[in-house]
């Protein structure tokens, strides 16, 4: 009895994470295999099963290239900017803040507890023809007329970056807060600046969150269609409302699932560059070291 008690409390976090994992691999795992198994399958055989790669061959042609290209540009763009936001933020809130960390932390996640659909039309009143900034615009005089600030690029990446910040902000904290801070005491001690305890202590120790937030950001922002369809208007057209129409307008279930695949995969390849990127960086700092 007693050795199954230790048994039981050494596997106690395995037992637990139990759920989790069959949670993720019957609602993530099974639909991209799913997913995947159809953007290979010859639609309509009915006897046996016949694989081809038309539905993926047939996204290199210009059109799809041009959509592609203006995800992934979005997706890198809103990744760029919401680390340039979050990494100061996150710094500021696990080295700097001492008694309002928690306090800081429920601002920055409270907007998050709303839908995404409710965030981007709060904006609608900030952006819009006659909205606040326009008529502030108008006002002061900066502007001769009253002025719409949506249906461009720039809306849309606003919006991107608003909803998606959180996700950069939380991994870098996470890995912030753990950091021992008789490191920086250290770094000063031994009479570095801090631009050098930044590039060769902090920066170093924070890339393990860095690349959790590019991934937590650049995926779903490559496959997002809502935010970039109500705030940038149609000048534009990404993958993401290019799926939502194969499978829910066209039934197209083949060629959207090879839509889907080429969404899960291009941002993958970002955040392998990434790596590479950051294989240099730790070659470079052992170098100026």
């Amino acid at each position: 009895m007693r050795k199954l008690r230790e048994m039981l409390h050494k596997e106690l976090p395995l037992l637990m994470s139990l759920p989790a994992f069959l949670w993720e691999f019957y609602f993530l795992i099974i639909p991209i295999v799913v997913i995947a198994a159809y953007s290979l399958l010859v639609p309509g055989v009915k006897d046996g099963i016949a694989l081809t790669t038309e539905h993926y061959l047939n996204l290199f042609s210009t059109s799809y290239a041009v959509i592609i290209f203006n995800s992934s540009l979005l997706a890198l763009v809103t990744a760029v900017l919401t680390l340039i936001i979050a990494y100061p933020v996150a710094y500021y809130l696990a080295v700097r803040a001492k008694r309002f960390k928690n306090t800081l932390l429920v601002f920055l996640i409270l907007p998050s507890w709303t839908s995404f659909i409710v965030q981007v039309y709060s904006w609608f009143y900030l952006l819009q023809k006659k909205g606040l900034i326009s008529t502030v615009l108008y006002r002061i005089g900066l502007s001769g007329e009253y002025v719409s600030l949506l249906n461009g690029l720039g809306a849309s990446t606003l919006g991107m970056v608003y909803c998606y910040l959180p996700f950069m902000v939380l991994p870098i904290f996470t890995v912030l807060d753990r950091m021992d801070n008789r490191l920086l005491e250290a770094s000063a001690d031994l009479g570095a600046s801090w631009w050098q305890t930044m590039k060769h202590i902090v920066v170093p120790l924070s890339l393990s969150g860095v690349k959790i937030g590019l991934l937590l950001v650049m995926i779903p922002a490559f496959g997002e269609f809502a935010i970039p369809d109500l705030m940038g208007g149609v000048k534009r057209t990404y993958v993401g409302s290019v799926v939502m129409e194969k499978f829910m307008m066209y039934r197209s279930w083949h060629s959207g699932a090879a839509m889907v695949m080429v969404s899960i995969f291009i941002p993958l390849l970002i955040i392998a560059l990434f790596s590479i990127a950051r294989w240099w960086w730790e070659l470079s700092s052992r170098g100026d070291a």
